[in-house]
């Protein structure tokens, strides 16, 4: 079996306020919309789907407590990133900084709480990597 992708999919209570978040505030496109309930949102060559559901997505107290992420999206330059959001009205959870694994991030929120982790991994890091 060969996989040729991977879609995540965010719950939202408010299907349009979400669409206008990834579209208005992080500079993605609506992929697809089916009907009021269903959306995919594409960020470059990647989409995820967001789903129309009547309340609050329970993973995100769950992400909340652990300090863990929804989604992860690996940008060119997280700096340039960040300050791009920050201009378009994107408040920044934790501003951009160091790991100690090598990679350069930073975290926002959703309009519905989800955590996105942005990050730059450096290309000696990707080039040491199996996949690099």
């Amino acid at each position: 079996m060969r996989i040729l992708g991977l879609v995540p999919q965010l719950r939202t209570t408010d299907l349009a306020a979400s669409i206008r978040f990834y579209t208005g505030k992080l500079g993605f496109t609506v992929d697809f919309q089916y009907q009021d309930f269903y959306a995919g949102i594409r960020a470059g060559n990647h989409v995820f789907h967001l789903k129309q559901v009547d309340e609050k997505d329970p993973s995100i107290d769950f992400v909340d407590a652990g300090d863990h992420l929804h989604i992860y999206l690996e940008v060119d330059n997280a700096s340039n990133a960040a300050e791009a959001l920050k201009r378009n009205g994107v408040p920044l959870v934790r501003e951009v900084h160091d790991t100690a694994w090598g990679t350069r991030e930073f975290t926002i929120k959703d309009d519905q709480g989800h955590t996105l982790y942005f990050g730059e991994i450096p290309q000696s890091t990707r080039a040491a990597s199996p996949g690099g």
